[in-house]
């Protein structure tokens, strides 16, 4: 698996978007039991610490131990740096896996087994990510174009599976077809320029290039934007199934 997030990893923790409450509202309700979740990929541990209100013990790994530097730290979390493909999890252990804007990262076929080997029956398997955010029609061309455009060849080829909504990802579970939700944040400018920092095309592209390809638009963009916080909407990526042994 690729580690596109260990560098700036405090970035991270501070400028990306989560999930709304009514999500994790929702897989409550649908949970046969809520002893045990495994949050994979968990990164600054956004997710984990959201399923830690409901579930008894959750389990938070990701390849990134800088990520998981920054992550909260709960009585009921814990954390710990291993591979979605290979853990040192026992078998038939969790009652809910969870995977949070990663899973286009993994090896389907190796993580898929691994949550078989480790899911309860009848265990919940979610997918959930988001995608191009959308603000305003001008914005949201200034961004595309710099999105497809500037930095478009910088994306890691895997980025396809989030444009296509994770609806072309392997998925061998039985399928629920779940509540659509609002992901939906007020951001200053500010906001807007430290997330699309974070974007790892425009690591990639600064890399090659030796400057930061932000700069390219962020006058256009200030000038667009304005002074004023701006409703910020990300389209939620939802796969949910049931694992049955």
């Amino acid at each position: 698996m690729k580690d596109n997030f260990s560098t700036a990893s405090d970035q991270y923790a501070k400028f990306r978007p989560g999930y709304p409450e009514a999500l994790f509202a929702y897989l409550k309700s649908q949970l046969p039991s809520c002893q045990t979740a495994w949050d994979c990929g968990t990164g600054n541990g956004q997710v984990a610490v959201k399923l830690s209100e409901f579930i008894h013990k959750v389990y938070a790994t990701d390849i990134s131990a800088a990520q998981i530097e920054q992550a909260e730290r709960l009585p009921n979390i814990e954390y710990s740096v291993q591979a979605a493909e290979q853990t040192n999890f026992p078998d038939v252990f969790f009652d809910l896996i969870v995977v949070a804007q990663a899973i286009h990262w993994f090896d389907f076929e190796k993580f898929y087994r691994e949550v078989n080997r480790t899911a309860k029956d009848n265990a919940l398997m979610l997918v959930i990510g988001y995608g191009l955010l959308k603000i305003t029609p001008e914005i949201d061309a200034l961004i595309l174009n710099f999105y497809r455009n500037i930095i478009g060849p910088y994306w890691d080829a895997e980025r396809r599976y989030i444009d296509e909504r994770y609806q072309t990802i392997p998925f061998p579970f039985e399928a629920i077809q779940a509540t659509d939700f609002n992901n939906t944040y007020h951001w200053n400018f500010d906001h807007l320029m430290g997330y699309l920092n974070t974007w790892s095309a425009v690591k990639h592209y600064q890399k090659a290039n030796g400057h930061n390809p932000v700069d390219l638009v962020a006058e256009k963009l200030k000038t667009a934007y304005g002074t004023q916080a701006r409703k910020v909407n990300f389209p939620l990526l939802l796969r949910m199934g049931k694992v049955s042994k």
